[in-house]
């Protein structure tokens, strides 16, 4: 709608350039969906632009407030202290913006159902058509120092097992458990088939490294700029206005 709030998406950031390229595919769909509302992408870490270079530049053209999106899958480091601090500091610079954070995705049913046509996708692909017992899920994640971080990528293994009837190990690209323990688990619990599914919005070097430690295991897609995204972040915006709760300096 005219005069609604600025939105500024906000992505880790990444030194490969699919990542990048994913998050504004993504912001693109995003804008096509309320054209009347100003979106910006900006980064955390590794791209540009910035957090602070975007919330300076919505300031200067006299915008006075701003829904700030996480476009991050877990709550964790980035979204508990990272953020905060990065809008803590431009709220001050800028004391006529009001600020405010909305939730990030986490485990929202509509992403579950992304991930499973991903998986699908796969499956038929090979032909894999057998019972679902048959063919294992090894779900994969960024993986936390956080236990409580790793142990909520875990429920949401259950929860995806819940929905697609196959089993499901959790395995992570910077922490235990492996891709190779996962796959073992799953060949231990009856297996005979095992493919990846990323938890992951976009493509990078940690999905790379994830394929390189098993090269013979098919990878399904990532979530990409599925439309089911943009219509996330939308309901972020949407539930962030409603909380009305700004971000002080």
């Amino acid at each position: 709608m005219p005069g609604s709030p600025t939105l500024v998406a906000v992505a880790h950031g990444s030194r490969d350039p699919r990542s990048a390229a994913t998050v504004a595919a993504l912001l693109d769909r995003v804008r096509n969906a309320r054209p009347g509302t100003p979106a910006h992408l900006a980064f955390l870490d590794l791209n540009a632009p910035s957090v602070g270079q975007v919330l300076d530049s919505v300031a200067a053209t006299g915008e006075t407030d701003a829904v700030v999106v996480p476009l991050l899958l877990g709550s964790a480091f980035h979204a508990r202290v990272d953020l905060p601090a990065l809008l803590a500091g431009a709220a001050a610079r800028n004391p006529r913006l009001r600020l405010t954070q909305a939730e990030v995705f986490g485990a929202d049913p509509r992403l579950i159902e992304v991930l499973y046509e991903r998986v699908r996708a796969v499956r038929e692909r090979h032909g894999w058509d057998g019972p679902p017992a048959r063919l294992g899920i090894a779900l994969a994640a960024v993986g936390s120092s956080a236990a409580a971080a790793n142990r909520r990528t875990a429920r949401l293994a259950r929860r995806f097992a819940d929905r697609t009837g196959h089993p499901t190990e959790v395995c992570f690209a910077t922490a235990e458990p492996t891709l190779g323990q996962a796959a073992a688990r799953l060949r231990a619990r009856g297996a005979d088939r095992v493919l990846v599914a990323p938890w992951f919005l976009a493509p990078g070097l940690l999905t790379d490294r994830l394929r390189d430690q098993d090269p013979l295991l098919p990878h399904a897609e990532v979530l990409g700029p599925d439309p089911a995204l943009a219509e996330i972040v939308w309901d972020r915006y949407d539930a962030a206005l409603a909380r009305a709760l700004p971000l002080s300096a």
